[in-house]
């Protein structure tokens, strides 16, 4: 079995209304040495290794139900989940 680990962020180019409010509050409680915020989405998957390529699978659910391609990216990592 397979751990995926997949982050989500907004493009560079999509304004995030959500990481500027974050970032006004901090700045209201003075922690003013922050100069941007991005807010992001982030999924842990379990995953069966089967007959197809684990990197295709985790593309293909990204790329048609994870997340919206159009202004997000994402990246992800895979490991091997441990037993418990």
């Amino acid at each position: 079995m397979k751990k995926v680990k997949v982050y989500v962020t907004l493009r560079e180019s999509v304004l995030d209304p959500q990481g500027s409010a974050v970032m006004g509050a901090l700045h209201s409680m003075d922690y003013n040495e922050v100069t941007d915020v991005r807010i992001g989405k982030y999924l842990e998957l379990q995953i069966e290794e089967g007959t197809r390529d684990i990197d295709t699978v985790v593309r293909e659910m990204c790329q048609k139900l994870l997340t919206n391609t159009v202004i997000e990216d994402y990246r992800y990592e895979v490991e091997e989940a441990v037993s418990k």
